[in-house]
């Protein structure tokens, strides 16, 4: 496993068109359904990433109350199945069903969508404002597996909290998000 950061790109990019399969349902998901009608989280993960499962608990419950206030949620996985055959898409349905994850679980089997979106690691969030702008790419909170902080989503939530009020999120302070890096294919 390779410990890699987020990686740190201009903020204000519009978020990357998509049409992806849902692990979930099998549908082809647009981004342009998805993005509706309130702020956006993406968050690029895996299934057998330690950092991904060390806070996927704390992502679902989180998102659930989000959710509430007209956020968005969209998790992707742009791993390659032929070396990580655990992400392939049967398993990522078994594990939205295991977590009962209440929002899309994509399938980028391509890997363009990853490459679009400049995803380096996972988990690798970035949060969109009501016009698809990119405000925040960063961490989910400051726990890692291993550190004894609890799993709570604070940097997150001030992010969204700060979108919810119709204020503008500063591009200050964010604090990249850390994990294991993408599986990309042999090019």
């Amino acid at each position: 496993m390779a410990i890699t950061p987020t990686t740190p790109i201009p903020l204000g990019f519009t978020a990357p068109v998509f049409a992806l399969p849902d692990a979930m349902s099998g549908d082809i998901l647009r981004s342009d359904d998805l993005f509706k009608d309130g702020p956006t989280v993406v968050v690029f993960m895996c299934n057998h990433c330690p950092f991904v499962i060390h806070l996927l608990e704390g992502l679902v419950k989180f998102a659930r109350e989000y959710q509430e206030k007209g956020v968005n949620f969209v998790a992707i996985s742009s791993n390659n199945v032929e070396t990580h055959p655990q992400d392939g898409f049967p398993q990522m349905k078994d594990l939205a069903e295991k977590y009962s994850i209440p929002f899309p679980y994509l399938y980028d089997e391509s890997q363009q969508v990853a490459k679009a979106y400049d995803a380096a690691c996972t988990p690798d969030f970035s949060a969109f404002d009501t016009g698809k702008k990119c405000v925040y790419r960063g961490q989910f909170d400051n726990s890692r597996p291993g550190n004894d902080t609890p799993v709570t989503g604070s940097d997150m939530r001030k992010v969204l909290d700060i979108l919810l009020s119709g204020d503008r999120v500063p591009a200050a302070g964010q604090i990249p998000s850390i994990g294991c890096n993408v599986k990309w294919k042999a090019t």
